[in-house]
């Protein structure tokens, strides 16, 4: 991203610049007049096709459009002495891409043997085929990339394995990715390799051994193993994972401090445990289903459940304000819009979004439709234009992060779609994501039989019938009103 520009000072730059008319300091004088060091930089980066012919940079201005040097007369260096061809130069008359590729093939070769190890050429083809060369020269350049990937040429194993080894770094978690998403390590799944390197760490705040031995065994054969039988473990099976086994802990450690082994867990012993403390302690209940199954604690203990239906629900109103905020302002990114919009009209949940890929999305001058649930559903316009903005340009394509990516919400992690909770947190500043789905839920069981719903949403139809009763039960409140105020029987 570009720096910001500084104040102009007429004062100390009387001249305006002959481009944007700003005063700033003259660096160059081209036949269009003075240019100040911002249009400078904008020109030796201003790439295309000159009305010559030419495909190139394109620093002059020829009738108010780009326009290469032999036609604008504008004198520049910029042909690179490495590769030859134009661009912007950075160090030495060469350009960009040719440091990076320079600089890659230093870190990543084995200083001893002279040899880069096979399991790193892929990835070190991707960083120097980078669009945005800069960028990646810049990432690479900062001390701990640096000595991470210096470090990375010389180990004698590339594994998956190997990484975890490592201390935990967001340089280590990228880089793995990129191996990763260029067939240098196989795939895994994300969220169930987090979550066990976070168990590791959970247990050690267990403060009786043998109550960690429990905890163990509750992630291995409670957690873990609903985890190995999902085909991908979705970010909020990882967040309840991480919950309920925190609170677990939470509840052991009560017991310690307090002289209680687990076999001797009473009623009274709970229930003073989850009245002095945050709701989130009702979550214990899984814990102790599990613990009552395997006969570690007593079969007749309980905790309260949670109660449904009581997370806010955004009004139509408001609804609507959202929807007109989304589609008819800039606000937010397009990305972000054209998820709000499934959000919103379609009370799709954010976890499912960020999963959609360019196969379920079709664009064409005449419509755009996108799989939502098991249907596909047109987008009229305006809904539409969001999406179209963002086949046209999806984003996250200028680094070795998406070569080829198929995510329509591409993230920065290498290889993966955006975080939910990211987004998540990005459409906060228009509305809240759950009470907006609730909201939009409550509002379709009214227009619509439960089955047909749940299908084309890709809902269960147990969670639709659910909102159906809150709808039926509010419009009969509203009528019990209604009828009140005029005196009808």
């Amino acid at each position: 991203m570009a720096r910001p520009r500084k104040a102009e000072d007429p004062a100390r730059w009387p001249e305006p610049c002959g481009r944007c008319g700003q005063h700033h300091e003259t660096v160059a004088r081209w036949p269009d007049g003075g240019v100040c060091t911002y249009c400078y930089q904008q020109a030796k980066r201003t790439r295309g096709r000159c009305a010559c012919g030419h495909e190139g940079v394109l620093p002059g201005i020829v009738d108010e459009q780009p326009a290469c040097r032999q036609c604008s007369g504008v004198r520049l260096n910029i042909d690179c002495r490495s590769c030859g061809a134009e661009a912007e130069l950075y160090d030495g008359g060469r350009c960009w891409g040719c440091v990076l590729g320079v600089t890659v093939d230093r870190l990543l070769t084995n200083p001893t043997t002279g040899v880069m190890a096979d399991e790193l050429l892929s990835m070190a083809t991707a960083l120097k085929a980078m669009k945005r060369s800069n960028s990646g020269l810049t990432w690479i350049r900062q001390k701990h990339v640096t000595e991470f990937l210096q470090n990375l040429a010389i180990a004698p194993l590339i594994t998956h394995e190997a990484f975890d080894a490592l201390p935990k770094s967001h340089t280590r978690d990228f880089v793995r990715g990129l191996l990763v998403e260029h067939g240098a390590l196989p795939r895994r799944d994300i969220y169930r390799a987090r979550y066990e390197e976070w168990a590791k760490e959970a247990l050690e705040r267990v403060r009786d051994p043998e109550n960690r031995d429990v905890l163990r065994r509750y992630i291995r054969w409670h957690h873990l193993r609903r985890m190995n039988q999902m085909d991908n473990v979705s970010q909020g099976t990882f967040l309840r994972s991480k919950q309920t086994v925190t609170v677990a802990i939470e509840l052991v450690n009560w017991l310690t401090d307090h002289g209680i082994e687990l076999g001797e867990l009473e009623q009274e012993h709970l229930d003073a445990w989850i009245n002095d403390g945050t709701t989130t302690r009702l979550l214990s209940d899984r814990f102790l289903a599990w613990a009552i199954k395997a006969r570690l604690v007593h079969p007749e203990l309980k905790v309260r459940r949670h109660r449904r239906g009581t997370s806010p629900r955004m009004s139509a109103l408001d609804q609507d304000h959202a929807v007109q905020r989304v589609v008819h302002t800039k606000e937010i990114t397009r990305r972000d819009r054209a998820a709000a919009i499934l959000v919103l009209v379609f009370g799709q949940q954010i976890e499912d979004v960020v999963t959609l890929t360019w196969d379920d999305v079709k664009v064409s001058d005449e419509i755009v439709t996108v799989r939502v649930g098991k249907i596909d559903i047109a987008l009229p316009d305006p809904l539409d234009q969001p999406w179209r903005e963002l086949a046209a340009n999806p984003g996250n394509d200028l680094t070795a992060s998406h070569p080829n990516s198929n995510w329509v919400f591409r993230g920065y992690s290498p290889g993966r779609h955006v975080d939910p909770g990211h987004l998540r947190n990005r459409l906060k500043g228009v509305f809240s994501t759950r009470a907006a789905r609730l909201g939009t839920l409550h509002e379709l069981t009214k227009l619509a039989p439960v089955a047909i719903i749940a299908e084309a949403l890709g809902y269960s139809p147990a969670t639709i019938e659910r909102h159906a009763i809150d709808s039926a039960t509010a419009y009969a409140a509203y009528i019990a009103a209604v009828r009140d105020d005029t005196g009808t029987r």
